[in-house]
């Protein structure tokens, strides 16, 4: 894929664009987008960047809340990644939630920007109780990778490296990526749209570990069941969303610090 000078980048998606697993919201989330825009200014000195992602919103919504701000910014390179949380609905409609990122996809290449998406690993690799969504997010990524392929979007493909199943790539929770989960989506990236320096080092196994105890594994189930499982489905019930009531974390363009961090 060419390079060129970017300068402007404009990250658009849900919970994993915003952050989440990556610092608190005390301190601050960083996340994936946060860690590709210092891979970016680092290839191109003086990049300004926006993050219009929101938690918990849907395919449709990031379509509908974040595309048109996103267009206004005039991003030379952006990155679109939702539609997990559609995934765990109930209903699921894979046909129309690639519908929604191919709009996106097409607007935002059709303005002159390099966009970039990812693949979405196996939930039932780290989720054992999430099995059943496993065809779901074939299909989605398939879907994805049709899309991309039409609109020349760059695919990270972050669902294939085997390392994606070990547990220290996520945060408890097991829905959203941890630090060292987040810093490999953003190298994947940065190996997707052939930024100088970056290889394919995000996809090696992480160094071995320490077995865990007999039973170990069916405690964790539990433990992960009462904390995360139950509260999620509580909010589905009452029609609530994490994201209610809560705005994009970087709504403007900005430089980022000396250390590459983005400013707040």
């Amino acid at each position: 894929m060419p390079n060129t000078e970017y300068r402007r980048y404009v990250a658009l998606g849900d919970s994993q664009t915003e952050g989440l697993g990556d610092g608190d919201d005390t301190a601050g989330l960083r996340g994936f987008a946060d860690r590709f825009a210092g891979h970016l200014d680092a290839a191109h000195p003086g990049l300004q960047y926006a993050n219009l992602a929101v938690r918990g919103r849907l395919a449709g919504q990031v379509r509908a809340e974040q595309l048109g701000p996103a267009l206004a910014l005039r991003p030379d390179i952006a990155t679109v990644v939702a539609g997990v949380n559609d995934v765990l609905r109930p209903r699921f409609d894979a046909a129309e939630v690639a519908g929604h990122l191919e709009a996106m996809f097409a607007a935002l290449t059709e303005s002159g920007a390099q966009v970039a998406t990812v693949t979405f690993p196996d939930l039932g690799r780290i989720v054992p109780l999430a099995r059943p969504l496993v065809p779901r997010l074939a299909e989605l990524n398939d879907r994805v990778r049709e899309a991309a392929a039409r609109r020349g979007v760059a695919v990270a493909e972050t669902a294939l490296p085997e390392a994606v199943a070990d547990p220290r790539m996520w945060t408890t929770d097991r829905l959203h990526a941890s630090s060292l989960g987040h810093e490999r989506i953003a190298a994947a990236l940065a190996h997707a749209v052939g930024l100088p320096g970056s290889d394919d080092t995000w996809t090696h196994p992480l160094p071995p570990r320490a077995a865990a105890a007999p039973g170990a594994a069916v405690a964790a189930e539990l433990r992960w069941a009462a904390a995360f499982l139950g509260p999620w489905l509580g909010r589905r019930l009452r029609g609530r969303s994490s994201g209610d009531g809560r705005t994009a974390k970087r709504p403007d363009l900005l430089p980022l610090t000396p250390a590459g961090a983005a400013e707040r």
